[in-house]
C-alpha cells in the first residue's frame, strides 16, 4: 500500500522551507559591537548546546550584513524578545540600516559590550569560540559570559511564518 506517508517526496528548497515553517521557535535580535563596529541582526536558528560551559550556537548567514562586524568583534550578545516586540524583529530583520535598527530601542550592556535590549525577556552575553561553515551560514558557537533575564514577560515564537505572543499559564 502506497500512501502520501510512505511515498518520499523529493527536498527542494520549497519544501524544506515550507517544513521548517512548522516548527515554532523563539525570536532574538542578536547584536554585537566592537572593532568592526555595530551591528544586529533578528534570528530564529539559536540554540542551546551545554550549561558547563554555557554555550549557545547562533547560526548566522555569510550574506547578512550584519556578518562582517559580528565575526570581527568575536562577541554578541543574543537578546530573546518579549511578546511586543515583534515590530524590533522586523527592523533587524529587514534591509533596514545598521544604525536606524538600533533607534528602534533602548540598549546598555553587561560584560562584552555587545547591546543588550531594554525590554527583552532574556539577554544572552557572548564571546564567540568557533565558527564553522555549513552551506551559505556559519554556526557560531557562543559561550555565555554574562545572563540576565525577566520571567515576568511573555515570550515571543515565530511559526507558519507569523509572530505569536506567548502567555504563561
Amino acid at each position: 500500500m502506497t500512501d502520501a506517508l510512505h511515498t518520499p517526496a523529493a527536498v527542494t528548497l520549497t519544501s524544506f522551507r515550507d517544513a521548517m515553517a512548522r516548527l515554532g521557535a523563539a525570536v532574538h535580535v542578536v547584536t554585537s559591537d566592537g572593532p568592526g563596529g555595530r551591528a544586529g541582526f533578528t534570528a530564529t536558528a539559536v540554540c542551546s548546546v551545554t550549561d558547563s560551559p554555557p554555550t549557545l550556537i547562533v547560526c548566522l548567514n555569510r550574506n547578512a550584513s550584519a556578518y562582517p562586524a559580528v565575526v570581527a568583534n568575536g562577541v554578541l550578545c543574543v537578546n530573546t524578545l518579549a511578546g511586543g516586540q515583534a515590530g524590533i524583529s522586523n527592523t533587524f530583520g529587514g534591509k533596514t540600516p545598521m544604525a536606524e535598527r538600533f533607534a528602534a530601542g533602548t540598549w546598555s550592556t553587561l560584560e562584552t559590550g555587545a547591546p543588550v535590549l531594554e525590554g527583552a525577556i532574556a539577554h544572552f552575553d557572548c564571546q564567540i569560540t568557533e565558527r564553522t561553515a555549513v552551506g551559505t551560514h556559519d554556526v557560531l558557537l557562543c559561550q555565555v559570559v554574562a545572563i540576565h533575564s525577566d520571567t515576568a514577560a511573555p515570550g515571543l515564537l515565530y511559526l507558519d511564518r507569523a509572530y505569536h505572543a506567548l502567555h504563561g499559564g
